[in-house]
């Protein structure tokens, strides 16, 4: 269990999956509206959690209310990448993650994505990564 507001990042599809509220992954959305975790964006992660939704629902104004909410939530910090590490080579597109969590100073990356296990075999700069699993189980117990 955590006792304290840890930061962490949210692959676009974790965050997806912990919006519904029947989802056995709901803990972590509600973890992040009442400040047990604090989420790190970036602007390129903002953009795409908005496109994702907006493709997932069919609706525009379903996506830019989830997005206006993460942008007006205390417990949402929004970061400013001012470097690009370049560390996934297979999906170029998932480095904005991590660069997100070197620059918001996060402390887990939250993934389903096997892209990032490429990830575990640097050691500069360590990510510690999560699958959505592991981190619902530290969120609980």
């Amino acid at each position: 269990m955590i006792d304290k507001a840890i930061r962490v990042i949210l692959d676009t599809n974790v965050l997806i999956v912990s919006i519904p509220t029947k989802s056995k992954y709901r803990p972590v959305f509600d973890a992040i509206l009442s400040g047990k975790l604090e989420l790190v964006i970036s602007n390129d992660i903002l953009n795409e959690y908005i496109e994702i939704i907006e493709r997932k629902t069919n609706s525009y104004s379903i996506a830019n209310n989830i997005g206006e909410a993460l942008l007006n939530s205390n417990y949402v910090l929004q970061t400013e990448v001012k470097f690009n590490w370049n560390l996934i080579e297979i999906d170029k597109d998932d480095n904005k993650f991590v660069d997100a969590y070197i620059s918001g100073n996060a402390n887990f990356l939250v993934t389903n994505d096997k892209h990032f296990d490429v990830l575990e075999k640097i050691n500069f700069p360590k990510v510690v990564l999560m699958n959505l699993d592991q981190f619902l189980e530290l969120l609980t117990n």
